[in-house]
């Protein structure tokens, strides 16, 4: 049996939830509650109210779904991205 076909949407954070929950506004303004995805635990990207996300959610319950990527914002602190490495100090 071929696995479930999942619907994604863009929304933004609205609300930072204890455990990694987040009450996300998609596009079309439904209100859905999202935990965070198992690779963006992984690699540690955090995310804040304000966000853009996109969401995954199974066409069986419209209330619930998973954030699996956070878009990057212009102008961001530190460039949006990049290694994540400290300048070198010289003596």
């Amino acid at each position: 049996m071929a696995k479930e076909e999942l619907m994604e949407f863009e929304g933004v954070v609205t609300e930072v939830l204890p455990e990694g929950r987040f009450r996300v506004t998609l596009e079309g303004g439904h209100e859905v509650l999202a935990y965070t995805g198992g690779r963006m635990k992984r690699n540690k990207i955090r995310t804040l109210a304000g966000d853009r996300v996109t969401i995954e959610m199974s066409p069986y319950d419209a209330d619930k779904g998973r954030v699996v990527f956070r878009h990057k914002t212009e102008g961001a602190p530190g460039g949006g991205g990049g290694g994540g490495r400290r300048p070198v100090r010289r003596r």
